[in-house]
C-alpha cells in the first residue's frame, strides 16, 4: 500500500511545481486523502483509472455526512486535479480529468462575498490557472480588491515598483484623486509569490500585472478568471470581481468602522456613495436574521 507516497508527492506537485497558496495545498491534499480512504486505491494506476461515475460516486457518499453544495464544487475541483496528476504519473497519454458536472446551485439574493469565499475564490484561481505563474496572479489581484478595498482598474494600474507591498499602499482612484490603502499580509504574501514566479521582468515603468504574452493584463482575463471560480464554487453570478470591494466595504461596516473613514478608504468623492452600504449590511443582517432565529419563519 503506497497512499503514503501517493500523498506526499502530490502535496510537493501542488507546492513546490505548481507553487500553490497554503489554503490550496491543504484543501487539495485533504480532498485527495478523503478519496484514498476508499477501497481498491493503492497507486498511481488505480487513481488515474477513476472514472467520472467513481467520482459521482464518492461525491455523493460525501454529501450524504453534509457536505454542501459550495464544499462540494471546491472538492470536485480538487479531485479533478488529482486524478489528472495520477494520470501523468501513470503515462497515461490523455491525463485529462474525468468530465464531471459540478452541483447545481440556488440562485440566492445578491449579497457580498463572505470573508471565507473571497479567499476560497482566490485559492480556486490559483490552483485552477493554466500556468503556475497565472494563477499566483489572479489570487494576488483578487485578494488586493477584497483586502484593501481596490477598484479592478486600481489594481491593474499598479506597476512593478509598487513590489514587495508594505503595510499600506498608495493608489490613484478616480479623477486623480490619491488615497492610502492598508495591506493584510495574506495579500503581501500573495504579491511576492507573483513577483517570484512572473517570467516578466517587473520594472518600474511597466505595469506589475501581465498578461500572459507580457503586456498589461485586461480586466476581462480578470472577469473570466472569477468567473470561471464562482462557478465551480457555486456562487451566485453576483460574485464579480467588483463585489470583492464591495465585500471589503460591507465587512469593515459590520465590524465598527465609520463612514467617513471607510469613504476615505474607498476613495469616494461624497459620503452618498458611501452610504448605500449601510443598506447592504442592514439586508445582510436581515437575511442571517431570517435564517437563524426560531420564529422568523412563523411570522
Amino acid at each position: 500500500m503506497i497512499v503514503p507516497e501517493v500523498i506526499a508527492a502530490w502535496r510537493a506537485h501542488l507546492t513546490d511545481a505548481r507553487r500553490r497558496s497554503v489554503h490550496t495545498v491543504r484543501a487539495y491534499v485533504g480532498a485527495a486523502e478523503r478519496l484514498l480512504g476508499g477501497p481498491g486505491l493503492e497507486k498511481w494506476g488505480d487513481v488515474a483509472a477513476l472514472e467520472a461515475h467513481d467520482l459521482r460516486a464518492h461525491l455523493a457518499a460525501r454529501r450524504e455526512e453534509g457536505l454542501g453544495n459550495a464544499s462540494a464544487a471546491r472538492e470536485l475541483s480538487a479531485l479533478k486535479a488529482f486524478i489528472a496528476f495520477a494520470r501523468s504519473e501513470a503515462g497515461d497519454p490523455d491525463p485529462a480529468a474525468p468530465r464531471v458536472r459540478g452541483p447545481r446551485m440556488k440562485k440566492g439574493l445578491p449579497r457580498p462575498v463572505t470573508p471565507d469565499e473571497a479567499v476560497n475564490l482566490a485559492d480556486l484561481v490559483d490552483g485552477t490557472a493554466s500556468d503556475d505563474w497565472i494563477g499566483a496572479r489572479d489570487r494576488a489581484v483578487l485578494l488586493l480588491m477584497y483586502g484593501s478595498g481596490l477598484r479592478i482598474a486600481e489594481a491593474l494600474s499598479l506597476r512593478g515598483s509598487d513590489v514587495p507591498l508594505g503595510e499600506t499602499l498608495q493608489v490613484t482612484g478616480k479623477g486623480g484623486k490619491q488615497r492610502l490603502v492598508p495591506i493584510l499580509p495574506i495579500t503581501r504574501d500573495a504579491a511576492a509569490a507573483y513577483a517570484d514566479a512572473c517570467p516578466y521582468p517587473l520594472t518600474a515603468k511597466e505595469p506589475l500585472f501581465r498578461g500572459a504574452k507580457g503586456g498589461p493584463l485586461s480586466q476581462g482575463m480578470v472577469q473570466k478568471a472569477m468567473a470561471r471560480a464562482r462557478h465551480a464554487l457555486g456562487l451566485p453570478d453576483t460574485a464579480t470581481p467588483h463585489a470583492l470591494r464591495h465585500s471589503f466595504a460591507t465587512h469593515l461596516l459590520g465590524a465598527g468602522a465609520d463612514l467617513r473613514s471607510l469613504q476615505e478608504l474607498l476613495g469616494h468623492a461624497s459620503l452618498g456613495s458611501t452610504q448605500i452600504y449601510t443598506k447592504v449590511d442592514a439586508a445582510s443582517l436581515l437575511e442571517t436574521y431570517r435564517g437563524a432565529h426560531p420564529r422568523a419563519k412563523k411570522g
